[in-house]
């Protein structure tokens, strides 16, 4: 998953640059998530918890703390995060270099959509990331969907159930075993937690007292024989990501 932050001090840009953004991943079919920050104090006081964040876009004309300063700050924790410096000015290219910010964009250019665009398909080419995605003849229909929003896949009276984020949750259903899915999608970090559950360890938040919680808040039980297997491999995948 993409977590990302935008922080300004403009309400309004906050929003426009968030549906932007989230118009952008939703095309791409990935998985994400945006929360704004109104402040730099209010990012930077995250403190280590910055690091959860794979992208943070930084006004630089922000009151009290700017976005250069918060920019420092967030190198002290991490040299990971990938920063974007956006503002309407075009006076402070040279320190955005000092940070390490991938790009610079200004929020009053003609092409603002555009450069958000390409700003993005940098990140997920110096994060070789691929989203992976495969063609399943729904009873509904046919769709290519992205295995990153595939939450899980339930066995129900003869038929698969496919839980699917897209703009909300969508079930499509399937005739098909869940065996023959479960072989499928081996190698793509889908877990076997019970005889009527394949489910995306990313979405798995939790491992406790025989079940699992999704991070949607659904609850899918684990039986005894296969816990220990279940936490186990939930608890490497932990250590992986």
């Amino acid at each position: 998953m993409f977590r990302i932050a935008i922080c300004d001090d403009e309400y309004y840009f906050r929003q426009e640059l968030k549906e932007i953004i989230s118009d952008y991943m939703r095309n791409k079919g990935l998985i994400f998530q945006i929360d704004t920050f109104a402040s730099g104090e209010d990012f930077i006081a995250l403190g280590i918890e910055m690091v959860k964040y794979t992208i943070v876009f930084l006004d630089v004309n922000m009151n009290k703390m700017d976005g250069v300063t918060a920019a420092k700050a967030i190198r002290t924790i991490s040299k990971e995060i990938f920063i974007v410096f956006v503002t309407a000015y075009v006076d402070y290219t040279l320190e955005g270099y000092k940070v390490d910010a991938i790009r610079y964009l200004l929020k009053d250019s003609n092409n603002f959509k555009s450069t958000i665009s390409e700003c993005m398909e940098a990140v997920i080419d110096k994060m070789n990331y691929t989203v992976i995605k495969k063609v399943f003849d729904f009873n509904e229909s046919k769709r290519e969907i992205s295995l990153d929003r595939l939450l899980y896949i339930e066995s129900k009276l003869h038929k698969l159930e496919f839980h699917i984020m897209e703009q909300k949750l969508k079930i499509y259903t399937m005739y098909e075993t869940l065996n023959d899915l479960e072989r499928e999608l081996r190698g793509y970090n889908f877990l076997r937690i019970h005889q009527s559950f394949l489910v995306n360890l990313k979405y798995m938040n939790e491992v406790f007292r025989y079940k699992t919680i999704l991070s949607n808040g659904i609850e899918l039980i684990i039986p005894k024989a296969r816990y220990k297997q279940v936490k186990d491999s939930f608890i490497a995948y932990q250590g992986e990501i």
